[in-house]
């Protein structure tokens, strides 16, 4: 399957997509350990597949991320507060991390914004 195939997807079908890959892959494996495999170039074909439409996906996070509002970046940081400890502490603490420098570089930048306002002449 080609990329521009699959960013003319939504994100419904590209999941449902990623899902019948993988399907397809636990298939090609299963016909590969009983010796039935015809095309071993088909394995290699799937998890190719299942890289693009990941990236795809992640790509799309990272831009809906970007364009989210201040606010609601805070609350994602809040509600992953609780969930540092425990099942999943490692995938919480990273994106806890990568919200956090999303703050950080959007605070630098209304920063140097605002330094590069112009200033009023001063009058002779």
């Amino acid at each position: 399957m080609k990329a521009s195939e699959l960013t003319g997807m939504s994100d419904e079908q590209l999941g449902v997509t990623l899902r019948d890959t993988e399907k397809h892959l636990f298939q090609l494996r299963f016909q590969s350990a009983t010796d039935r495999l015809e095309t071993p170039s088909e394995i290699r074909k799937a998890k190719k597949d299942i890289a693009r439409i990941k990236t795809i996906q992640r790509d799309r996070e990272l831009t809906r991320l970007a364009q989210a509002p201040d606010d609601q970046i805070a609350k994602m940081l809040t509600d992953l507060g609780p969930k540092i400890e425990g099942p999943g502490k490692r995938k919480a603490k990273r994106q806890i991390a990568r919200l956090e420098r999303l703050q950080e570089t959007r605070t630098q930048k209304t920063a140097a914004e605002a330094n590069k306002a112009p200033q009023p002449a001063k009058g002779k």
